[in-house]
């Protein structure tokens, strides 16, 4: 954690170096010390310091400068840093001005020049103003920020691209006190939110998904000309894939469209995953998983979208949205399902304003003592409404059915049962989600009885199931009735089977109607929707690819 800051300022070069010497000789351990000669300069890096989550413990100020005189830069500098102490260095002439300052910006003291010697007639001083300043100091969050207002479509979509991959930020609200001043700082307006604020102090106006990811090191190129094995999709099939795929001597490359993890990455504790008998949530699971891939040699290109695979000989070759293209021997297709889309009125209007799909971890926090409705009746809803309770005062769990019992796990209905803001209203749907800028409320119908009641909503999550994610693929793979990937000898009986294989052997288990193309996890048809089974598939799927390249 970065030391508070002693920022000393003096257009008079030869009294400058010689404070900072003496400043430096003394509070080098436990402070650093800025100087500058120009004023201007000052407020502007500032800015910049305040933006980063720096913290200046004291402010010594020449009086008399060209730019601007002393007292009119500490009362500046007070807008930026209102908690740091001043300090102001007089000539005998200029007292008046000191004692007059310490009435209107509340200057905390005067120093004559010179102060020889230190130790007798500036430190003791200091001494004092610092130690009053530690007793009320607490460190700023030092990271990326994402300012914006509450209930932001725009904000969600940056704060959740973050959280899925596992960078740290700090969610700012616009009105808040440091909401207020950033954009004071920044000469900011509503128009210009959300704003991100990156480590070294940057502060990007509406960024795109894509810049963020450059800034933060998720956006590196391709390294090799060509690889052995491609993956696309970074849930834990293809974590897997990849892990298994670098650690047997593999060319890697792993290739995500937004955030590592899948749906399983955004579940806040999965509790049934082998080995781990008090449960681990799907960040720590993705985070774990990654390492151990990158630990091994995987390559890691994210965010970027695959809009096709083309064949060439025995090479296929994958064609990203940007225009790279990228040979390889083998593919393993990982990318898992998409959340379905909940079609009534008003949903669409406020999703991302107070309507999520998933998301639960990262908007958990702004849910706090309000009322919560989560809608589906599976795993994922259910470790929602569990993790949505340690928040909110009332948590809803909405189904069509008339208990839980056909589509969640025995644990988590005794969970939910033992929690006592957490209610469960069956044989209903929504049918409308209203509100003016965010969810105010939703009108639910009884299927029993066909009546409709209008209840106050904060926040809705919603988990009705999934679809794949195969649009892309094209003709080239065979998908069943509902688009998942079909695989292994099963295919043989489908009508285009025999105009794409042309092999004399049988499809491997997890090989797609492309010889060299496999499929793991929940993209497949037939897959069972468990972390386990999807880890299991994406570790079987590299054996394949050894046996397809022996035949190469």
């Amino acid at each position: 954690m970065a030391l508070p800051i002693i920022f000393t300022i003096d257009d008079d070069r030869q009294v400058l170096n010689a404070i900072t010497q003496d400043l430096k000789s003394y509070y080098r351990k436990e402070y650093r010390v800025l100087s500058t000669i120009s004023a201007d300069e000052a407020l502007k890096s500032l800015i910049t310091l305040k933006n980063k989550g720096e913290r200046v413990a004291a402010f010594i100020s020449d009086q008399r400068m060209p730019e601007m005189e002393g007292v009119d830069f500490l009362q500046q500098a007070m807008e930026i840093y209102p908690e740091a102490k001043r300090v102001l260095l007089t000539a005998y002439s200029d007292t008046n001005a000191a004692i007059k300052a310490i009435n209107e910006i509340s200057l905390d003291y005067y120093l004559m020049k010179p102060w020889d010697p230190p130790e007798e007639k500036l430190y003791p001083v200091l001494n004092e103003l610092l130690n009053e300043f530690q007793n009320k100091y607490h460190p700023d969050f030092t990271g990326i920020k994402v300012l914006g207002y509450s209930f932001s479509s725009k904000s969600h979509q940056i704060k959740e691209f973050l959280a899925s991959n596992l960078v740290p930020y700090q969610s700012v609200e616009a009105e808040s006190e440091e909401g207020k001043q950033l954009m004071h700082n920044n000469q900011l307006t509503p128009a210009d939110l959300p704003a991100v604020i990156f480590e070294n102090g940057d502060l990007v106006k509406i960024p795109a998904i894509i810049d963020i990811a450059a800034r933060i090191g998720l956006n590196p190129t391709v390294k090799n000309d060509i690889y052995d094995v491609v993956i696309i999709g970074a849930g834990p099939a293809g974590l897997a894939a990849a892990v298994y795929g670098a650690s047997e001597g593999l060319r890697t490359l792993l290739i995500e469209r937004y955030a590592p993890g899948g749906q399983a990455g955004t579940s806040s504790r999965i509790e049934n995953y082998l080995g781990f008998p008090t449960g681990l949530s799907g960040a720590e699971l993705t985070r774990r998983a990654i390492a151990q891939a990158t630990r091994f040699g995987t390559e890691f290109l994210s965010p970027h979208v695959v809009k096709e695979i083309k064949l060439k000989a025995s090479y296929k070759i994958v064609c990203l949205e940007n225009g790279t293209e990228i040979n390889t021997r083998a593919v393993v297709v990982t990318t898992g399902v998409d959340y379905r889309r909940l079609e009534t009125a008003g949903i669409e209007q406020f999703t991302g304003a107070g309507i999520y799909y998933g998301a639960a971890n990262t908007e958990a926090a702004s849910c706090k003592d309000k009322h919560v409705y989560v809608l589906g009746g599976g795993n994922s809803a259910g470790q929602a409404a569990m993790y949505l309770s340690k928040f909110a005062k009332e948590v809803f769990i909405i189904i069509r059915k008339e208990d839980l019992t056909a589509t969640m796990s025995a644990y988590l209905i005794d969970q939910i049962k033992g929690t006592s803001n957490i209610s469960l209203i069956s044989r209903s749907e929504i049918v409308e989600a209203s509100g003016n800028d965010r969810l105010e409320a939703m009108k639910i119908q009884d299927m029993n009885t066909g009546n409709i009641r209008e209840v106050p909503a904060d926040a809705l999550y919603i988990f009705i199931g999934a679809r794949p994610y195969t649009d892309w693929l094209g003709d080239l793979i065979l998908k069943d009735s509902k688009g998942f990937v079909q695989t292994g000898r099963e295919m043989s009986s489908m009508e285009n089977f025999g105009k794409l294989w042309k092999l004399q052997r049988e499809p491997y288990l997890l090989e797609t109607s492309c010889p060299g193309i496999f499929a793991a996890g929940d993209v497949r048809s037939g897959a069972m929707s468990r972390v386990a089974s999807a880890v299991g598939e994406g570790s079987m799927s590299i054996s394949l690819v050894h046996k397809y390249l022996a035949e190469l």
